[in-house]
């Protein structure tokens, strides 16, 4: 899907392989006062509001930065000082939540389950009833440390039933996974740039209920996160308060055309649903071990056990891809050992078969006999 011969294919969760098309949108600059990028800019937003068709309810706010920016700022903005937060964790995501609330000084719970468990929602209603402290639930919806997709849905509803605010985090899920906010009762969702939207990193952005933005000035501990502030200002003047990244935000409008002529949400959970179970079969066949049930994985990401055999070194296995033109990820576990391989960007069937041909050639040359990993 790219014709780089010079760019590695990345196998990663973002930043992820984009297309010709988006590298060449960047190759101009832009005043960010012009009418030509503000209106770019007012695109972009409007288009990522259809996106999760939310346009009546919520209003899209962007900030500069990597996806992180938009959950602290996220959080920051829409949860008051006299809030509580209760987490759910599986993984990484949820951690680094916990993390920026207690930077920012908002009270927070957690309720966590093993990296391949997803939460159970009778304990959540538990929990939520028993806690009437809690005013803001916060959840991942596609949780990359091991892959797991969270039932949003479900979440959704125990939130509901108990009145309390649903935060999600759908860095990894946003574009490619239906996150309808007519179907799913959200106060705010925060994604970026550079994934299954398959744009360029430097932006994140939020989706946030304007009924409730409109009651959160004062709440954000920091100027450049106050995005009460960012959207006041956005819809004043159609401009960003401070500098924007103008190349990145060219290049997400352009992603964002050739998404909506791809076939949209639908085209983009197709491909890469293919690109995952051509990975998970062809890997299965050298007799690596995926870590999830096919039932909790999402296709954005694959987590693999590590191999038994002593042969086999994740360094030099992964620096040997490397040299043939993939990229993939360390693990992030602590429930075993593994690594992962993206499905996203803009790869498809063919760049998968390579990739396991690259792979299989890889554990030859290395002189693993199998990727069976020792029994648990």
């Amino acid at each position: 899907m790219t014709t780089s011969d010079r760019d590695p294919w990345l196998l990663t969760p973002g930043p992820l392989t984009t297309s010709d098309e988006t590298k060449q949108a960047m190759l101009h600059d832009w005043g960010s006062r012009d009418a030509t990028f503000i209106e770019t800019n007012a695109r972009m937003r409007r288009s990522l509001l259809d996106i999760a068709n939310a346009a009546d309810t919520h209003v899209c706010v962007p900030v500069q930065g990597s996806g992180t920016f938009a959950v602290e700022a996220t959080l920051g903005t829409v949860i008051p000082k006299d809030g509580k937060a209760l987490i759910l964790i599986n993984g990484a995501y949820g951690h680094r939540m916990v993390k920026i609330l207690s930077y920012a000084g908002r009270a927070c719970t957690v309720y966590e389950t093993p990296e391949d468990t997803p939460p159970d929602m009778a304990e959540l209603d538990k929990m939520l009833g028993a806690d009437k402290a809690i005013t803001h639930v916060l959840a991942v919806h596609c949780e990359t440390t091991s892959g797991i997709l969270n039932p949003i849905a479900d979440i959704a509803n125990v939130c509901e039933k108990h009145g309390k605010s649903l935060i999600i985090d759908a860095m990894s899920a946003f574009g490619a996974i239906e996150l309808d906010a007519k179907k799913i009762t959200f106060d705010a969702v925060m994604a970026s740039s550079n994934k299954c939207l398959e744009g360029v990193p430097g932006m994140g952005f939020a989706l946030i209920r304007k009924s409730v933005l409109e009651g959160c000035k004062g709440n954000a501990h920091a100027l450049s996160l106050d995005l009460y502030d960012q959207w006041t200002a956005m819809e004043k003047n159609a401009q960003w308060r401070f500098t924007p990244p103008t190349h990145v935000i060219v290049a997400f409008d352009s992603a964002i055309e050739q998404f909506k002529k791809a076939g949209g949400i639908a085209g983009r959970f197709k491909r890469y649903t293919e690109n995952r179970d051509i990975l998970i079969s062809g890997m299965r066949k050298l007799g690596f071990e995926t870590l999830l049930p096919d039932n909790l994985q999402a296709p954005i990401i694959v987590t693999f056990k590590m191999p038994e055999d002593p042969n086999f070194d994740f360094e030099a296995f992964y620096d040997r891809l490397k040299d043939q033109g993939y990229i993939i990820y360390p693990g992030k576990l602590t429930v075993a050992p593994s690594f992962r391989i993206g499905c996203i960007g803009a790869l498809g069937a063919d760049e998968m078969h390579g990739a396991l041909a690259v792979i299989e050639a890889v554990l030859k040359e290395m002189n693993v006999q199998t990727g069976r990993p020792a029994a648990a």
